[in-house]
């Protein structure tokens, strides 16, 4: 008499094929070996991911300094480089302990966001980061140009923008919608760079400092609007929402206030 097969792998490969437990065995290790495979694929290309997020960053960024008026030599006396600072939003200066390289592990920590009551919460945001990378821009000693990273809630989901002010503060040089879900031809005509370049030359505040930024419903009307996109009220006030949100007191507007005093 043959003695019992001891090995578990074999005596499960000597089932036959119609085994109920063969096959529920068979197709529990295949979605087990197939798990791991992509979980480990996942955890190998994330930091080929981000990198390439990052570069993509980097060239529409680099795309809407080229297209401001006047940048093109700034950028050529100054090496061309942009430099960056991480901030600390609520502080209004430069983040002492977070660098570049360490943001996204920061704001993987829940205690590295704000929770925004409704009344602040003008951009949907529902919370807010307490660091965000910016990019600044030098003529010699004097801040030409900065570069702010935003983002906000538009009709069909979440908008994400780079705005660029002027050396004054005050006045938009451009703009860059790097990612939305609005409806094409509606609300997605915001990522058209006709509309966007409507932004450049529009101001911010007005003479008593106060912010008046708007997204108007037809033709702008002022110096403070850009034009709306016609049948897309609810993707105007998104945007408006955002750009307000972001230059006030809860998003960047302890850093201006820093830069106006000198202290970038």
């Amino acid at each position: 008499m043959a003695a019992p097969e001891r090995n578990p792998w074999r005596r499960l490969l000597a089932l036959p094929n119609e085994s109920r437990t063969k096959t529920l065995l068979v197709a529990f290790l295949v979605a087990t070996v197939c798990g791991v495979m992509v979980s480990g694929a996942t955890v190998l290309l994330r930091p080929i991911q981000s990198a390439n997020r990052a570069a993509e960053e980097q060239a529409r960024i680099a795309s809407l300094v080229q297209g401001i008026p006047g940048m093109a030599g700034l950028l050529d006396r100054s090496g061309g480089k942009l430099s960056t600072v991480v901030v600390d939003l609520p502080m209004g200066r430069a983040a002492t302990e977070v660098t570049p390289a360490k943001l996204g592990t920061a704001l993987a920590e829940a205690a590295n966001w704000t929770v925004l009551s409704p009344a602040a919460d003008i951009a949907g945001l529902g919370r807010r980061p307490d660091f965000a990378q910016v990019f600044l821009l030098r003529d010699g000693e004097k801040i030409s140009l900065v570069l702010l990273p935003m983002t906000g809630q538009g009709y069909g989901g979440r908008i994400d923008a780079i705005l660029a002010l002027s050396g004054d503060l005050d006045t938009i040089a451009g703009i860059a919608i790097t990612n939305h879900s609005e409806t094409p031809g509606l609300g997605g005509r915001i990522e058209e760079p006709s509309w966007q370049a409507g932004f450049a030359g529009t101001r911010t505040r007005d003479a008593a400092g106060t912010l008046r930024f708007d997204v108007a419903r037809g033709p702008a009307g002022g110096p403070y609007e850009v034009d709306g996109i016609t049948g897309a009220t609810r993707t105007g006030r998104g945007v408006a929402g955002m750009v307000r949100f972001w230059l006030g007191p809860d998003g960047y507007g302890p850093f201006l206030d820093a830069i106006r005093r000198g202290e970038f």
